[in-house]
């Protein structure tokens, strides 16, 4: 029910917004054409005077008369109809009046919901009757009261053809309440451009750029959508295909079979056996003794040959042993002393261990 409620209520203020929009731009155009407004009530029956307000007609008759579905009068009446917009009270013996009693937040989509009960409180349907209401008043009790005053169409439509023979570029039809108050309101219940130009062609006019308006922007949503995933999936397929050549080129590159792959596989084993001469020197000159000194060394793959001048030569076959970076190590030649050395010439051979933390 609520959800109903606030349909109704977005349906008629955009039914609404149409009309403002339509009755604006009708009357933009309006001062262009026509040269005044005539202001008529109607007195007696068929008897039309011309409304105190209303100052187009020159001096002389102000009426006119309406019967046998024609319109007649002074030629002066008659001829200031042409080009000037119609506004008429007309008797309320043409129209049928009904209280329509109504909760106090229907006030927000009145016109709607009165559309809605006309052919349950008049004989006519919507389309075929001219009607209007007047503004709700207080019933107690969170209710509200219209009285919708309603006429069939085709009761007006001679009236309005008259005035439309006699050149009026528009025509306004309102009528009064019997029961309510002389000062009250009157209720519209009828307004037609004559000129080509009326409110429901506007509305439709306007109602259908809307519409079309509505369907280019779905258009487009569709369209960016549609267009986006057909990028994404050619991203994504662009993706795969990279992705695949990559995957293509690393097992040819990880083939046993491949040269490059084989000098580089060679070169990083090498790189991985063979002991780093700076390490093994910054390990020497952590295991030797302060009194020993080398004066050559020879690194052949992984042979190490040491040449130098020791106090105490045998003792370093035993430190050198100890380091786990060197193995096998053996005097490659005797050990002698000359009158001018400090201690023994040594010459020591060891192999060399892949090692490549430092540390003795």
């Amino acid at each position: 029910m609520q959800t109903h409620a606030m349909m109704l209520t977005i349906a008629d203020r955009a039914g609404r917004w149409l009309d403002d929009v339509a009755a604006g731009m009708i009357a933009a155009v309006r001062p262009l054409k026509a040269q005044g407004t005539l202001r008529l009530v109607e007195e007696k029956p068929g008897t039309l005077v011309v409304d105190a307000a209303g100052r187009a007609l020159p001096d002389g008759p102000r009426g006119l008369r309406f019967a046998d579905d024609a319109l007649a009068g002074g030629a002066a009446e008659l001829a200031v109809i042409k080009g000037r917009h119609i506004e008429m009270v007309l008797a309320a013996d043409r129209f049928l009046f009904k209280p329509l009693e109504l909760p106090t937040r229907a006030t927000e989509f009145l016109g709607g919901i009165v559309r809605s009960q006309i052919d349950r409180l008049t004989p006519w349907n919507a389309d075929a009757a001219a009607f209007g209401h007047t503004a709700p008043t207080d019933a107690g009790g969170g209710r509200i009261v219209v009285t919708v005053a309603a006429t069939a169409r085709s009761a007006l439509r001679p009236l309005v053809e008259q005035f439309a023979a006699h050149g009026a570029r528009s025509i306004t039809i309102w009528t009064r309440d019997p029961a309510a108050p002389a000062d009250a309101a009157p209720i519209l219940v009828l307004r037609e451009s004559l000129s080509g130009v009326d409110l429901a062609g506007v509305r439709r006019v306007l109602l259908t750029i809307l519409l079309a308006a509505a369907l280019a922007a779905a258009g487009a949503v569709v369209a960016a959508v549609v267009i986006g995933n057909d990028l994404q999936a050619r991203q994504d397929a662009t993706a795969r295909r990279i992705a695949e050549r990559r995957a293509t080129l690393l097992a040819a590159k990880n083939a046993q079979e491949d040269p490059a792959t084989a000098a580089e596989r060679e070169l990083a084993r090498r790189k991985n056996e063979t002991p780093s001469a700076v390490i093994l020197l910054e390990v020497l000159s952590q295991i030797l003794p302060d009194h020993t000194y080398v004066t050559e060394l020879r690194l052949e793959d992984n042979k190490l040959r040491l040449t130098g001048i020791s106090r105490d030569a045998p003792s370093l076959i035993r430190l050198i042993e100890q380091s786990h970076h060197f193995a096998h190590a053996a005097f490659f030649a005797p050990t002698t002393r000359a009158p001018s050395d400090p201690g023994d010439r040594f010459h020591i051979e060891m192999q060399t261990l892949p090692v490549f933390s430092v540390g003795p």
